[in-house]
């Protein structure tokens, strides 16, 4: 007969099971009520949701399951969930970001590792929010962790291209973002009722873009991508503000109209003193049948902008590549399946990952970086 199993037992293999929000053990945040080991193998583990209605809780009732299944001697396991109470999650809030009340961006501290860029355009219909999203669901692919900030308030449309309509997760003044294909969202659209508009000023959408930077929990991300509004305006200000260390990704079309208003948008970057990644020419030709290419918008148009940009600032500003027109990405746009993921061998879906790629292994060196210094006067 095979020995009973002791709580030490289940308690160290519940320490093997992650909260899929906060992505920590949940003997570390304090979720494990109770362990009750009965006769005959029988086990009863009592676990702390952070908020009624925890859109996890499915998740981690199987994930508990799972692990008390496998300890010697367990043959029956029964989970029941409980709710944290408001002195519980403050201290869930503490173990988490600390004793700060007053929370931080941590993108923004000296010791951050994350990659920020920000993905901006000159005008919209560019294609700036789908080239953001199939940056965002490579680089996840390849096993980075990968966060996304739909900053682009008024026209925020990356929830349905990643295909998530989840709602995130408030804990005491902590948000816990959703997950789609391994990113991490946040947007305005999680919190308005169907599809309201926002009516904002400028100091509203700054505080928004805090909010979305400091009071939501990212973790340890490698890569964080903000799909900005198109032009130069208040979000774009806010952003160079609140995190200096982003680099501007600039997202054109070949046309000459298009690449003029882009290296405006770009250019942002010698007032604001930040890092210019490059640009993506998105739109660049279509495929036809006989082999040929139809170039639709023109020619050329990303590589003017590259140029005028790198002569602007007085350093190298790469073109990081050409994305082909597809019918297929507009598709996985409206159907929340990145074009990377469904089909990564097309040829926009292969071009979209050469520059998740080119993104995702920058030296984090000083080269080329603002420091945000003047020269002193001689």
């Amino acid at each position: 007969m095979a020995a009973a199993p002791s709580a030490d037992a289940i308690r160290s293999a519940l320490a093997g099971v992650e909260d899929p929000e906060i992505h920590k053990p949940i003997t570390e945040l304090g979720m494990v009520k109770d362990i009750r080991v009965l006769d005959h193998g029988k086990v009863e583990v009592a676990v702390y949701l952070t908020v009624a209605g925890c859109p996890m809780k499915d998740t981690i009732t199987q994930r508990v399951t799972t692990a008390v299944s496998a300890v010697s001697g367990v043959t029956a396991v029964s989970v029941e969930l409980d709710v944290m109470n408001d002195e519980q999650r403050r201290e869930l809030r503490k173990t988490v970001r600390g004793d700060s009340d007053e929370p931080v961006i941590p993108f923004a501290q000296p010791g951050s590792m994350t990659r920020v860029y920000a993905v901006a355009s000159g005008k919209g219909g560019v294609g700036k929010s789908s080239v953001t999203v199939n940056l965002a669901a490579a680089m996840a692919d390849k096993g980075l962790s990968v966060g996304v900030v739909d900053a682009d308030i008024y026209g925020h449309s990356v929830p349905r291209m990643l295909g998530t309509d989840d709602r995130p997760t408030k804990v005491d003044d902590m948000i816990l973002p959703p997950q789609s294909h391994g990113v991490k969202v946040i947007s305005i659209g999680m919190f308005t009722p169907g599809n309201t508009p926002v009516v904002w000023r400028g100091p509203m959408l700054h505080r928004a873009l805090q909010q979305f930077l400091a009071d939501v929990f990212w973790g340890d991300l490698d890569i964080l991508l903000l799909d900005l509004p198109p032009g130069t305006g208040d979000i774009a200000i806010s952003v160079a503000q609140l995190i200096p260390n982003a680099e501007l990704l600039v997202v054109t079309t070949p046309q000459q109209a298009a690449s003029e208003v882009a290296e405006r948008a770009g250019a942002i970057s010698l007032q604001t003193r930040q890092r210019l990644a490059g640009v993506v020419e998105n739109m660049s030709w279509m495929d036809m049948p006989d082999g040929s290419r139809m170039d639709l918008f023109g020619s050329g148009g990303g590589q003017i902008v590259a140029d005028s940009l790198a002569k602007s600032v007085g350093g190298t500003v790469p073109l990081l590549g050409q994305i082909p027109i597809d019918t297929r990405l507009r598709e996985g746009g409206d159907a929340g399946m990145p074009l990377v993921l469904s089909e990564p061998e097309s040829p926009a879906g292969a071009a979209l990952r050469a520059v998740a790629e080119k993104l995702s292994v920058r030296s984090r060196g000083l080269a080329g970086m603002s420091l945000n210094i003047s020269p002193a006067g001689r």
